[in-house]
């Protein structure tokens, strides 16, 4: 994992793609335990779900020489019903979050590949610290709730949005924001 060091190296540039090697996945666990189980404490023990086994992982890759060389954000998508999608577990490593677009990045691409395989509606329950960061990027509040102890809102995204990507292994690449 990064070190937390301010000075850290950040790569100024990232891979955002499905999760497809077993490095890539056990990375995205990883991130997942570090962030809701002991950075957020949402989770006691592992943040693991009936999901898991269905859902289809997207990461955020930090690269080393062009190649990719850490998971430094993750979600996970799946269809709950013919047509209804779902967004869920989205993190970005502490030290990486500054970067300050891998979260959307994810975002997008966790959308728009559900559009490449026939989504009608898209939805995730957004900690309330984030709200904001999802109406930015075209969605819509419908209702508050409370999740493992902690306030969420009910979001969906607005579709036309988000072009279809067929195939999310193929990914894509975002740079760094200059400090």
């Amino acid at each position: 994992m990064s070190s937390l060091h301010p000075d850290a190296f950040i790569s100024p540039e990232f891979l955002i793609r499905e999760a497809r090697e077993p490095w890539e996945m056990r990375g995205a666990a990883r991130l997942r335990q570090q962030v809701f189980v002991t950075e957020q404490r949402l989770f006691v023990d592992h943040d693991r779900d009936d999901v898991d086994p269905i859902a289809t992982p997207l990461v955020a890759l930090s690269t080393l020489a062009g190649e990719p060389a850490e998971v430094v954000g993750c979600v996970r998508i799946h269809q709950a019903a013919p047509g209804i999608w779902w967004g869920t577990r989205l993190a970005v490593a502490s030290d990486h979050r500054r970067v300050g677009r891998l979260g959307a990045e994810l975002i997008r691409l966790a959308v728009s590949t559900a559009n490449g395989q026939g989504c009608t509606e898209f939805h995730a329950h957004v900690q309330i610290q984030n709200v904001a960061l999802f109406e930015k990027l075209h969605w819509t509040a419908l209702e508050e709730v409370t999740l493992h102890g902690a306030p969420h809102a009910h979001m969906t995204a607005s579709l036309p949005h988000y072009p279809a990507i067929r195939d999310p292994g193929a990914g894509f690449t975002a740079r760094a924001r200059r400090p």
